[in-house]
């Protein structure tokens, strides 16, 4: 599993920061990750407004905590990948959405994160994850 995928599980719940149609910034929690073909991925739901955001702009920030109080720091494009080995490959490494989401269902969306820019941050240094 890539460095960046590991870090993002490892603060359990990552923030996703995307803009609206209006300029305005919005985030929400996410907790799903994989690493599929080389690639980070995120998913959710088509019928969420965070969804819309990212396929009008697919410029992200995510953050999240670490128990150790440090926290991460990541700047990527999230891609729309339209595949069902995709979707399978993302489900099968995140048993909990299998409750929620299945492949063929019309509303599960996979995005990997092109050009991820990540930091392991503390209150008096920082760290590139790659």
């Amino acid at each position: 599993m890539s460095k960046i995928a590991e870090a993002l599980k490892g603060t359990g719940v990552f923030y996703v920061a995307t803009v609206d149609a209006e300029g305005q910034p919005r985030v929400r929690p996410f907790g799903a990750v994989a690493e599929y073909e080389g690639k980070v991925y995120i998913c959710t739901n088509n019928t969420k407004k965070c969804y819309k955001e990212m396929i009008a702009n697919p410029k992200i920030e995510i953050s999240g905590m670490y128990p150790d109080r440090s926290w991460l720091r990541l700047t990527a494009k999230a891609i729309r990948d339209d595949r069902d080995e995709a979707r399978a490959a993302i489900l099968e490494a995140n048993e909990g959405l299998k409750s929620m989401y299945s492949v063929g269902d019309g509303i599960f969306e996979v995005l990997y994160l092109e050009d991820p820019i990540c930091l392991k941050c503390t209150f008096t240094a920082s760290e590139r994850i790659e």
